[in-house]
């Protein structure tokens, strides 16, 4: 489906927001405080080692529980270390649609680029409040708009309908995939010019092999540069070292994002190990056990010190080679 709906007069150009964006966790001081210095550092290094782009203030920001002016700030500071040039997703979800369209405001005046914007949760709306309230932050912020459809944390899906519907409005660009619905996904692609982003990184490959946009990627906090090395390999048109590679960071992905805690615990607790800006997780949420912490180091050890090269022999030859 193409977009026919003509540009709202105050619409923003649509950037670039890349392949390869991690969903970057909020770094705290040990007293629990918003340590805006850290956030730099570690978004620095991010970009140093292969992310194109940094999208703040989500799930594994802690946007729960972090405040709209400690969001505005983070916006602020990571926009000030990444420079112009380098996409700044900010994250503004909420259950309140007017509260949503104040976040988007402030996010695009502290200097993001695009927002990411969480289908409403608790309340459960029907599926004509959830597009009216896309539309409503669309019509009012002058951001191009990320959809976030996680119904695993929401209670509600963003229906493959919804979405084709939303898909013609010229500020809605792009989606965050966490439906697993994977044949869903395939039709959006086929039908809008929606780029589409995998929230789960088990799917990185499998979305970018079927012409997705890329991947918003938790596990990059941790290993940037072994996630977008999978993109990298299948670009070249080397897929089976591409699949080799996806492969490889599956003990990571699951140790991160499948060990029972959010992948906030598991990843503040991972870089806490390897010194690097953190800090605790807030409340509700607990620390990682020492014990998942040692485990956890060892995995990444393993992912980063041993990783074969992308073009070792394969075990099966590919079925295709597909140009990137």
């Amino acid at each position: 489906m193409t977009k026919t709906a003509a540009p709202l007069p105050s619409a923003s150009p649509s950037p670039s927001l890349g392949r390869a964006l991690c969903a970057m966790i909020t770094p705290f001081t040990a007293y629990g405080e918003l340590d805006l210095d850290g956030a730099q550092r570690l978004a620095a290094r991010l970009l140093a080692e292969g992310c194109d782009g940094l999208v703040l203030n989500g799930t594994t920001g802690e946007s729960p529980t972090t405040t709209d002016a400690e969001k505005t700030a983070l916006v602020r500071a990571v926009r000030e270390a990444a420079g112009e040039g380098v996409p700044v997703v900010a994250g503004v979800g909420s259950a309140d649609t007017r509260h949503t369209v104040e976040l988007a405001l402030a996010a695009g005046k502290a200097g993001a680029d695009a927002v990411l914007v969480v289908t409403p949760y608790y309340s459960r709306p029907p599926q004509e409040a959830v597009a009216a309230h896309f539309r409503t932050v669309a019509d009012s912020c002058g951001l191009p708009v990320v959809l976030y459809d996680i119904p695993g944390r929401t209670g509600t899906r963003i229906e493959p309908d919804t979405m084709l519907r939303l898909a013609e409005h010229p500020r809605i660009v792009a989606v965050k995939d966490c439906s697993y619905d994977f044949l869903a996904a395939q039709k959006l692609l086929a039908r809008t010019e929606l780029a589409l982003y995998a929230g789960c990184d088990e799917h990185n490959l499998a979305l970018y092999a079927v012409g997705g946009a890329g991947y918003v990627s938790t596990v990059a906090n941790v290993a940037p540069r072994q996630m977008r090395a999978v993109l990298d390999a299948f670009d070249a048109g080397d897929t089976a070292g591409a699949a080799r590679l996806q492969q490889r960071a599956t003990e990571l992905v699951e140790s991160v994002m499948s060990a029972g805690l959010p992948g906030t615990v598991t990843v503040k607790g991972l870089l806490t190990a390897l010194g690097r800006p953190a800090g605790p997780v807030r409340p509700p949420l607990l620390p990682a056990a020492p014990e998942t912490v040692a485990h956890l180091l060892a995995v990444h050890e393993r992912l980063t010190t041993d990783t074969p090269d992308a073009a070792a022999p394969a075990g099966r030859a590919p079925c295709r080679t597909v140009a990137g």
